[in-house]
């Protein structure tokens, strides 16, 4: 059983996974920090992260441990994450770590949920259960500027909301892997619903379309 929950920034995909990985008593993964932890190296070996060859290099030494990084979760390495998530080589190197967490959930656990950007389009496009998490841009910028500084930095509400429409930019209009919902994807709008809100919606989707017993 293979869950596939996309979207963009700040809609609240890592959240719901989370929660229905642990509800469903499956494996997950967040993909997204595969492509943090390779942006990140290439920051770290003061490189560019939209350099291609760089990126690469980066991609094919990842390890497991590097998603474990607390700095992944920095604005920094998400905007890096963006970049390199843009060049085909590095997703031609992450995509074999995704399918085969997909197919052979670790733990022995009896499904994986995954969520990205091109989980239901890409990664695992004949995964039974598709969502696709969407919400205004401001509501996203908002959600975004409440994280951060919870986390104690001193954000700015304007350049956060302008980040969040470059990312939005770059993610929906690169030629490898636009962020687009799949054509058989459930469509969860959570600009006004809270994680609960969110979280029931999508439990419902899942027992309606495929019943977990």
């Amino acid at each position: 059983m293979i869950i596939a929950i996309d979207g963009p920034a700040a809609a609240g995909k890592g959240t719901l996974a989370r929660r229905l990985a642990a509800h469903l008593g499956y494996a997950y993964l967040d993909t997204g920090l595969l492509y943090r932890a390779t942006g990140w190296k290439v920051l770290e070996s003061g490189a560019d992260p939209e350099n291609p060859a760089a990126a690469e290099t980066a991609a094919r030494a990842l390890d497991p441990s590097d998603l474990d990084n607390p700095s992944l979760r920095d604005d920094g390495a998400a905007q890096a994450a963006s970049k390199v998530s843009a060049i085909p080589a590095v997703r031609a190197a992450l995509l074999d770590f995704q399918r085969a967490f997909a197919r052979r959930p670790p733990g022995g656990a009896p499904g994986a949920v995954l969520d990205g950007r091109d989980i239901g389009t890409v990664v695992c496009p004949d995964a039974p259960i598709k969502i696709f998490l969407t919400a205004d841009t401001d509501a996203r910028a908002e959600r975004r500027l409440k994280e951060l500084r919870d986390r104690g930095i001193d954000a700015i509400p304007a350049r956060v909301l302008q980040d969040m429409k470059e990312r939005d930019g770059r993610d929906m209009s690169r030629a490898n892997a636009p962020l687009k919902p799949a054509s058989d994807a459930f469509l969860l709008d959570t600009t006004d619903k809270d994680a609960d809100a969110a979280f029931a919606a999508a439990l419902a989707h899942i027992r309606h379309d495929q019943p977990t017993g």
